[in-house]
């Protein structure tokens, strides 16, 4: 069963994204900081990260930094979910970043692009 975490502070969209996928058969770990998700990929890792940007704690961003850091961790690939665009350009140096989505997103457009990322892996 794959396994993908959710980081994001609003727990709407958490429920949202976890919902869905679930009913696709997946395992979803959800993390409403950076901090948090830090600590969970340690013990999970996950085949994919969905990641917001804004969050209280430690921002995306700097998450998505630290996971390059680390060998174990700079091969999963993340869904960075954002509400502001103009964000994409930071992460363009991250080979693990594999798609964007900005808020409000489609689910339906999120779930074909787990799916897809999924099936590669």
């Amino acid at each position: 069963m794959p396994r993908v975490m959710v980081v994001d502070d609003e727990n709407d969209v958490v429920e949202l994204i976890k919902f869905m996928l679930e009913k696709d058969g997946n395992q979803v770990i959800s993390a409403s900081n950076g901090l948090e998700a830090l600590e969970k990929v340690e013990v999970v890792k996950p085949d994919l990260i969905i990641l917001d940007i804004m969050m209280p704690e430690m921002d995306g961003y700097t998450v998505n930094n630290r996971l390059m850091e680390k060998e174990e961790t700079r091969t999963i690939p993340v869904i960075i979910l954002t509400a502001k665009g103009q964000m994409r350009d930071l992460f363009e140096l991250g080979t693990n970043v594999v798609a964007f989505l900005e808020k409000p997103f489609d689910p339906r457009g999120l779930r074909d692009k787990v799916r897809e990322l999924l099936n590669k892996h």
